[in-house]
């Protein structure tokens, strides 16, 4: 192995491009490992993590190069496809104009004077993200902010210095928006239309919007508020500020909440308050007892007088319709009829959105009548330990902080989410495997290949050891996003696993291949 390790100066890059650079990096011929990033004490790190050796007295502003490979032609190559994939996104910086010959601005507030700008994207390390926003918020206008792991107390504050300006704050964490037509983040590709989204969730919004399209409902604007906004630390500031905004927007003539779960006292304040604004306000808002979002998206269209089509889905090609259990054994139950053990099989979910993970375990400890450990638990009594492993129903958010520190979010490189549904192919407690994909601009190029040749090797190893593995798929996109939502689900589909639109449609399929009916009850 050869390892090649390089500083240049000069040049920043937002984290979300360099992830994706890493990731060009990584696909070169030759090349088992590269990292390329901004030089933050977090970075360092996880460079030095992989086995390079980083010189003393670098600065954050430097960018770092990290390349292992085969040999010196592979460090080439990976060097080659580092100099292409910067510059094509130096290309895409001019193409957006300039300033003349200025020299470019060296902080936030100095670009928003210098141009015409009403909303920020700031995504930088968290520990930098308060700085840049209040700069922003400090010049009058709106700002996204992608950044996770910023303090809440610093959230509350940025939030209340918006207000003051009359100004929103979409975040922190925000990881999805479209205003004006325009995605921002991970979004989806959706007509412009009447519904406004009010969004304190990600991949929720991304399901909701690829619903409403699939039912051929535009959006006028999703204003993403950051997954704490409903919590009773943030007590709902920015969604306040993104409803008085959908609510004056002429565009807008209804509006949509959807969140994970929210602070019930933050919820019925803002019930009370979205009472008072003039235009219909619906809720889709998860929580034990509420609907999910596929109801919540029904319950909406029928407001509206629309048709509920059937959600798209494909269906698995070949795969057996149920587990090889006796019709009358419960699959809980680890003793047979006839007094010998089998392993008890569980419901495992891996998933790259963390609402769309929420929303699969209450659907499921509906069901199924006991709750589901998890990373990101409904009740801390549920926790996973660190290893994230349970002989158990259990879900993964693999895009939950803790996992993306340092790397790319499983929606850009699903990595670690690919190894671990190898190794549930190999053990006999997995069940059901049910996965999420979440495509549209900011997601993968094209995940859908690499996660139907997970689901073969898993569905392989699991035949080759006397079981069948049933996989349910989750795919939120639609048929504008450029991955092309009808291609990848069937070429899912071809690998054996059942694929659904609604993620509550496919829990629930899950659930019927576990052996567990509608009512709750097991077969």
């Amino acid at each position: 192995m050869t390892d090649h390790l390089e500083l240049r100066s000069g040049a920043y890059y937002d984290s979300v491009s360099l992830m994706q650079v890493s990731r060009q990096v990584a696909g070169g011929n030759g090349v088992s490992a590269a990292q390329v990033a901004m030089a933050t004490e977090l970075n360092l790190e996880v460079i030095g993590a992989m086995g390079f050796t980083v010189p003393q007295g670098v600065q954050p502003n430097e960018l770092v190069v990290a390349i292992r490979a085969d040999d010196a032609d592979g460090v080439a190559a990976g060097l080659a496809a580092l100099d292409a994939a910067l510059a094509g996104l130096r290309s895409a910086g001019s193409g957006a104009g300039g300033f003349g010959a200025a020299p470019p601005p060296r902080t936030l507030g100095r670009a928003v004077r210098a141009g015409d700008a009403t909303l920020a994207l700031v995504s930088v390390p968290g520990q930098h993200a308060t700085v840049e926003a209040f700069d922003a918020i400090a010049q009058g206008v709106s700002v996204m902010v992608f950044s996770d792991n910023v303090p809440v107390e610093d959230e509350v504050r940025l939030k209340d210095a918006a207000a003051a300006q009359d100004v929103l704050v979409m975040g922190p964490d925000c990881g999805t928006a479209v205003v004006g037509g325009v995605a921002l983040g991970f979004a989806n590709v959706v007509e412009r239309g009447p519904v406004g989204i009010v969004a304190a969730s990600g991949t929720g919004a991304q399901q909701v919007m690829a619903l409403l399209d699939a039912a051929g409902l535009g959006v006028s604007h999703c204003l993403g508020v950051g997954g704490r906004d409903l919590s009773s630390a943030v007590g709902g500031r920015s969604t306040r500020q993104a409803l008085a905004a959908l609510a004056a927007d002429e565009a807008t003539e209804s509006i949509l909440v959807v969140s994970k779960p929210p602070a019930a006292e933050v919820l019925a304040d803002l019930e009370g308050y979205a009472a008072g604004l003039g235009k219909p306000v619906h809720w889709a808002t998860l929580g034990a007892g509420r609907p999910d979002l596929t109801a919540a998206v029904e319950s909406f269209l029928g407001a509206l007088g629309r048709e509920v089509p059937p959600w798209p889905h494909w269906d698995a090609l070949p795969i057996s319709a149920t587990l090889k259990d006796p019709p009358d054994q419960d699959p809980h139950d680890a003793s047979e009829s006839d007094g010998s053990r089998r392993e008890p099989r569980f419901l495992r979910g891996l998933f790259c959105g963390g609402t769309l993970a929420d929303e699969a375990m209450l659907v499921a400890a509906q069901e199924l009548g006991v709750g589901l450990r998890s990373n990101i638990p409904l009740s801390p009594d549920l926790a996973l330990d660190a290893d994230l492993r349970a002989q158990a129903h259990l879900v993964i958010d693999f895009g939950d902080d803790e996992l993306t520190r340092g790397r790319a979010h499983p929606m850009i490189d699903p990595t670690l989410r690919l190894e671990r549904i190898a190794a549930e192919g190999a053990d006999p407690g997995c069940g059901v495997l049910l996965l999420d994909l979440v495509l549209g601009h900011g997601a993968h190029p094209d995940p859908a290949p690499e996660l139907a040749e997970a689901i073969r090797g898993a569905r392989a190893v699991a035949t080759a050891a006397g079981r069948d593995l049933p996989v349910v798929v989750s795919l939120t996109g639609t048929r504008g996003d450029p991955q092309g939502l009808d291609t990848s689900g069937a070429q899912l589909s071809a690998a054996g696993a059942a694929v659904h639109l609604s993620n509550a449609e496919a829990t629930r399929h899950a659930l019927a291949l576990l052996g567990v009916d509608r009512d709750g009850a097991t077969r």
